[in-house]
């Protein structure tokens, strides 16, 4: 394979570097003036209908494009993208929207635009193709591909030079070396295929993990931790709530003074960078530097619902009032710009307003002090504002003072300062409402919206606030009615395409934790209809693991599973914690038996890559612990199920009712005396009944 790979690269290499055949009649920067729709017009996704109008005549991924592929012997051009990508923008204004190289793709191509949140499964394949080909992935992702889908090329942005010459090379290499380029086609189209037991050796070395393999991890990713900025020592900085979350996890178990002051550390960074929107609340994609403090200003569903989680877990740990305003603000954002009428959360926010990346965000000293008014020196000083700015000319709004020495300088109280704060925070507000928004990629999907639905029933339990009970009723209730039918769960709300591994678990999970929080068992019991279908049509049996689509999904050239944690974790670890606990719930072996086995197929990787195995990492350390049964009944069970769930108790399960259940573990438990009890039992033991909830933890304590 790898002879292969390297032989096609520079036999592609020579035709990008030897004069093209094609020379356009026009300049490639041209602007076009077709303004007839294509094939997109009609699609659901807000950035196929970003190109509905490009010259280039688009196709969605369908019967159609690929029937035409094989009649017409073309070549298919798969472009993958998705709505809030900068680069995307920038390559479709350069190239897709320049007549003179749509006339060529259209001539030689059959040209599919692809949204990858909506077809993620296409998008792994391709994505894992270019990277075998030993060239860089990322978005936008054009892959060439024979009329078998087989790719044979690819790579991300190009420059509309290099473009116009490389389709050129494409159209020489596929009509004169076909033989050589389908035999490429072949090798890398088996790449993607390979299984992840011969891959990644699963299941040959189970180990039997102990504690202590976790605390060796720590070791070797603690030499990387930035002790300055907080986080990794790299720079973009991405949160990866995941690891962060692990580690919370792992403090609970073995207690580590030096990672704790770490996580709080890290957080209090992030929540102070300009990666965080000061302003309306919410976290950007990424932040470019090392600071936090510059961001990519797109941002996505799923790292809020994470972040929202991760910053809970820390308020429930600390009881930071910056971690409860943190998750207050981005709660307000996602309610005043993210959530549909019905209850759904949308996908993303786009970097650009008005051609510009982070234009809607970013402030001259001169909008800056209009806004502050009296206190703008106050307050530039605590929002690291200046005339020249702090990034391009402008300023990004972030926080480096503590408020303390800040108070001192200009004396006032801190009370005082934080009520200039708001006030300003408010008002800043208000004023970039006036502004040309950030496109909104208003997609509807199950698996986001089931991170973000997580996220919000952990900002409940940690802040008690009942401000957030609302929008938790209203998106559960739209998942429940509109995106499950007959205990099918769709990828897009809209569309009849069944979800993918990702959906299930995370709306599984997020339906367990409802469970867990308010007691309504329809919500427990939908949970466990997902995941028996999820067992009957994504099981491998081969290798213990789920496959990322159903079995009765679009028969593509490979069929993925989800291994690795990343930004997003793992599916098939977040399945593995939902079996547990459902396995523990509803007293159901089989599920715990099922989630044993496929730890076990990863146990290795466990121990050696804890960044990219985090998730399992987590859930690992919580089934090696005894797990805390904790079963409320009675007329005040809301109020105990709130006490202990606003604790940090990881490996726990709480269910509640008022007054009975048909579970196996409320079996032969009522309330004594008419009052409320509380039962805790571990692994069919059970201790004394108590009444209150501070009862229970000292009985967990003990």
């Amino acid at each position: 394979m790898n002879n292969q790979k390297i032989i096609f690269t520079l036999f592609i290499l020579c035709f990008i570097c030897s004069n093209c055949s094609y020379i356009p009649e026009k300049s490639p920067m041209e602007e076009n003036t077709v303004s007839k729709a294509n094939n997109l017009i009609n699609s659901t996704s807000p950035y196929l209908k970003q190109h509905a109008y490009n010259p280039v005549q688009w196709y969605p991924w369908g019967d159609e494009a690929l029937s035409l592929a094989k009649e017409q012997n073309k070549p298919i051009l798969l472009s993958i993208g998705y709505s809030s990508c900068h680069w995307c923008h920038v390559m479709a204004h350069e190239s897709f929207e320049n007549d003179s190289i749509a006339q060529f793709m259209n001539e030689h191509f059959i040209n599919i635009k692809l949204d990858r949140e909506e077809r993620p499964d296409i998008d792994q394949i391709y994505m894992d193709a270019v990277q075998n080909m030993g060239l860089r992935g990322g978005w936008p992702l054009n892959v060439f591909l024979t009329p078998e889908q087989k790719p044979f090329y690819g790579g991300t942005y190009f420059p509309p030079e290099n473009w116009l010459k490389l389709l050129g090379s494409i159209n020489d290499a596929y009509n004169n070396n076909f033989d050589k380029l389908a035999e490429s086609a072949d090798q890398f189209a088996k790449s993607v295929t390979d299984d992840y037991k011969k891959k990644y050796g699963l299941g040959d070395n189970i180990q039997n993990l102990k504690i202590e393999d976790f605390e060796e991890s720590l070791l070797g990713l603690a030499s990387n931790f930035d002790k300055e900025w907080g986080g990794m020592n790299k720079s973009p900085k991405f949160p990866m709530p995941s690891v962060w979350n692990y580690f919370f996890h792992l403090n609970f178990y073995k207690q580590n003074d030096q990672l704790r002051k770490h996580l709080l550390f890290t957080l209090d960074k992030i929540a102070a960078g300009g990666i965080y929107d000061q302003i309306g609340g919410g976290f950007s994609r990424y932040s470019v530097d090392s600071e936090w403090h510059v961001p990519h200003f797109e941002k996505m569903l799923y790292d809020n619902g994470q972040l929202l989680s991760l910053y809970s877990i820390a308020y429930k740990e600390s009881k930071s009032p910056l971690y409860k305003q943190v998750i207050l603000e981005t709660t307000s954002w996602l309610k005043r710009e993210m959530t549909h009428e019905n209850g759904g959360f949308y996908a993303a926010l786009d970097a650009d307003s008005e051609g510009e990346e982070g234009k809607f965000y970013v402030w001259s000293y001169d909008e800056f002090v209009e806004v502050a008014g009296e206190d703008s020196s106050m307050l530039a000083a605590y929002f690291d504002v200046s005339l020249n700015g702090n990034w391009e000319g402008t300023n990004v709004l972030r926080t480096l003072d503590d408020m303390i020495d800040l108070a001192q300088r200009f004396e006032v109280s801190e009370e005082e300062l934080h009520t200039k704060i708001l006030n300003f925070k408010q008002k800043a507000l208000l004023v970039r409402e006036k502004r040309i928004r950030p496109g909104l990629d208003n997609k509807i999907l199950a698996g986001w919206n089931g991170l973000m639905l997580t996220g919000l029933i952990h900002a409940y339990q940690a802040t008690g606030e009942n401000q957030l009970i609302s929008i938790i009723d209203q998106n559960s209730k739209f998942i429940y009615d509109s995106l499950i039918s007959d205990d099918l769960l769709v990828r897009t709300f809209g569309s009849d395409n069944e979800g993918y591994l990702e959906d299930y678990a995370t709306v599984i999970q997020a339906f367990v934790a409802l469970y867990e929080t308010f007691g309504e068992e329809k919500y427990l019991h939908k949970a466990q209809n997902l995941t028996d279908r999820v067992i009957a049509n994504f099981y491998d049996e081969k290798e213990l693991l789920f496959f990322y689509s159903s079995n009765e999904s679009e028969q593509l050239i490979a069929r993925k599973k989800e291994l690795f944690d990343n930004v997003i974790p793992s599916s098939n670890a977040i399945m593995v914690d939902n079996l547990w606990k459902l396995g523990t719930i509803l007293y159901a072996q089989n599920y715990k038996t099922l989630a044993s086995k496929m730890i076990d197929q990863v146990s290795h990787l466990i121990s050696k890559e804890p960044e990219y195995m985090s998730y399992w990492s987590l859930v690992a350390l919580n089934m090696m612990n005894p797990t805390a049964e904790i079963m409320i009944v009675g007329s005040d069970y809301r109020n105990i199920q709130d006490s202990i769930n606003h604790q940090f108790i990881p490996s726990k399960i709480c269910m509640a009712t008022e007054s009975s259940s048909n579970l196996e573990l409320f079996k032969y438990k009522s309330t004594i005396e008419d009052k409320t009890t509380i039962y805790l039992c571990y692994d069919k033991t059970c201790k004394r009944p108590v009444f209150t909830a501070q009862e229970a933890m000292n009985l967990m304590e003990e």
